[in-house]
């Protein structure tokens, strides 16, 4: 009975002192590689926000109007009808 005890005792020890490693190595390792980490992620938002943006600027320069050019954009009017009409209205009465 005593050296189950003793047995239990020490197998919880050596679980409590994996877990503390574990913890400590993991925040060790966390201060060592976030820098970097963090680093290399702003960078790619960055080319990523470049790109975006770049793209953009294209599209504008291209449809850029030149000097003396007149562009008149029209709307077609709305030929469709309304789809409101979903049948007959129906008038009920009550009935005592």
């Amino acid at each position: 009975m005593i050296i189950l005890n003793k047995a239990m005792f020490l197998g919880l020890l050596k679980t409590i002192s994996y877990l503390l490693l574990f913890y400590y190595g993991f925040k060790f390792l966390a201060r060592l590689f976030a820098p970097f980490l963090i680093k290399k992620a702003t960078e790619t938002i960055k080319k990523k926000a470049a790109q975006q943006f770049g793209g953009q600027e294209r599209q504008r320069q291209e449809n850029a109007v030149k000097e003396g050019e007149t562009i008149i954009d029209k709307n077609p009017g709305s030929t469709q009808e309304s789809k409101k009409s979903f049948g007959d209205y129906v008038d009920f009465e009550e009935i005592d």
